[in-house]
């Protein structure tokens, strides 16, 4: 499992927007809510970071502190996949809270959709499932923070992703924490 020193490494204009210290997400809290723990390299990621919006196509959801309840119940309860999978259109995948089912970590702004598949039971073994807007499914066996990695590295090729998708040295944007 990569750090996110690594994610760093590849995206540096992502470190403006780290916190000193941590966030405060009320994991326990989140979890709780959610029925479930979550990968080791996210929660990392979600104590350094507000929701990332990288090259302006790919955001990564992460928890806001004070707003776990909410975060936790956008990430299971995907329309889209939930309308996919009652027409029998997602590959075999289905949606959290099912055991294995698909819970949603990120989104990209063309309607890509960005998940862990929640099997095996540790949830740093969890692979990442990408559902392309298009209808490709794709499934990577690594965490959030590899995958991320290795598409901005290029050693990740996601299927029927659009044209110029990684870009090239794209930008970050950090949105704030600020709960309205």
């Amino acid at each position: 499992m990569l750090r996110i020193e690594e994610l760093e490494a590849v995206l540096p204009s992502m470190t403006r927007w780290r916190v000193h210290g941590e966030r405060g997400v009320n994991w326990a809290l989140l979890e709780a809510e959610l029925g479930s723990a979550l990968p080791s390299d996210f929660r990392s990621l979600a104590e350094a970071y507000p929701v990332l919006v990288i090259g302006g196509f790919l955001t990564v959801s992460v928890p806001r502190p004070g707003a776990e309840a909410l975060w936790a119940s956008e990430s299971r309860e995907d329309e889209v996949l939930h309308d996919l999978y009652e027409r029998d259109d997602t590959h075999g995948y289905i949606p959290f809270p099912q055991p294995g089912g698909l819970l949603s970590w990120g989104e990209s702004h063309s309607g890509d959709s960005f998940y862990w598949r929640t099997s095996p039971a540790d949830p740093d073994a969890w692979p990442v499932v990408v559902r392309g807007d298009n209808g490709d499914w794709s499934e990577f066996p690594v965490g959030a923070v590899e995958f991320l990695t290795g598409v901005y590295r290029r050693t990740i090729h996601v299927p029927g992703m659009p044209r110029g998708f990684p870009s090239d040295s794209p930008e970050v944007l950090g949105l704030s924490d600020r709960i309205d």
